[in-house]
């Protein structure tokens, strides 16, 4: 694996199914090899029929994903990881319910060789609100929201149409710029989670002979996946990788994630993130003849493509006659 490791933490008030999400996406990891960090093991019940062999420190599990305590090391656990043959694909931090995603997610980029892609936010829906009132709690539970990239509000069928319309209203101020999905029982799209943690989907968009715009749904198992679509683009001149990051990363094109490489104003290839209102920019790790293109995911009838199309032609520089 070339390239920084991506690493995505995942965090929520206790009960709001981090655990839930974190064994949904290590039942159906498809092959990607994923490593988990948590820092207690008595606070993520791996599911038994997952678990291969059980050391001190370490769970190996069925596929390759492997959990680990890290305690208060963080960092010594890290690179640790980075050691393994092969690394993993994808490091999920599982923070504790009181802890600030943000906070670590600060503490992940100051390490060599690991990139931070997501943090991610679960809140029920039923009682975030209650709790986010509550005196002794709501201070938390509002900072690990505005922390947020994404929020998957989780348990939505506990509570009717107007008031998951309010909340998504009342989500666009406490968790200004994030993405949010829907959920029940945690159970987010298997391929929409990969790719809004790791980008699996982009990279691969990105390899391909893609027409300039493929639209189409997220394919994956269950009916959620209607809700969601994806849409890729390869332009075929340079860019100003930078800027159309900050264009992507606006609410008003709808997206929850783009990724790519693209080819620069200076000739160099980028590789791009976009994940809710946060972007990154850089250096493109591969080689320089590396296919080019962006690929792109947002709620069905939510991801605005023109607008997509428009700050892409905003941003492209003519280069056929230099």
């Amino acid at each position: 694996m070339s390239g920084p490791i991506p690493v995505s933490v995942i965090g929520g008030y206790l009960g709001a199914g981090k655990t839930t999400l974190v064994n949904h996406l290590l039942r159906n990891a498809q092959g990607l090899k994923i490593a988990v960090l948590v820092n207690d093991f008595g606070e993520l019940a791996i599911d038994a029929d997952l678990i291969e062999t059980e050391e001190d420190d370490l769970i190996s599990i069925a596929g390759g994903c492997v959990c680990c305590s890290f305690g208060s090391d963080l960092m010594g656990a890290l690179m640790a990881l980075a050691q393994r043959d092969p690394p993993p694909q994808l490091v999920i931090i599982e923070t504790s319910g009181v802890a600030l995603p943000g906070t670590v997610a600060l503490a992940v980029r100051l390490i060599p060789g690991f990139r931070v892609d997501a943090v991610v936010v679960l809140a029920d829906a039923h009682s975030v609100g209650t709790r986010a009132a509550d005196r002794f709690m709501g201070d938390t539970i509002l900072r690990q929201l505005n922390d947020s990239d994404l929020v998957v509000l989780n348990k939505t069928d506990l509570i009717n149409a107007n008031e998951l319309r309010s909340l998504h209203a009342w989500l666009k101020i406490a968790a200004p710029g994030a993405g949010v999905l829907d959920a029940v029982r945690a159970q987010v799209p298997i391929e929409l989670l990969v790719a809004l943690l790791v980008g699996h989907r982009a990279d691969r968009a990105a390899r391909s002979s893609t027409p300039r715009l493929a639209p189409g749904p997220i394919r994956s198992i269950g009916e959620a996946a209607d809700n969601y679509e994806s849409a890729a683009f390869t332009p075929d001149q340079a860019l100003d990788v930078n800027a159309l990051a900050a264009a992507l990363a606006q609410p008003a094109f709808g997206l929850l994630r783009a990724k790519g490489v693209l080819r620069d104003i200076d000739g160099s290839l980028k590789t791009i993130h976009v994940v809710g209102a946060r972007f990154e920019v850089t250096p493109h790790a591969g080689s320089g003849k590396s296919a080019t293109g962006l690929a792109c995911i947002g709620a069905r009838g939510k991801m605005v493509r023109t607008e997509i199309q428009r700050a892409l032609a905003q941003v492209t520089t003519d280069t056929t006659g230099a």
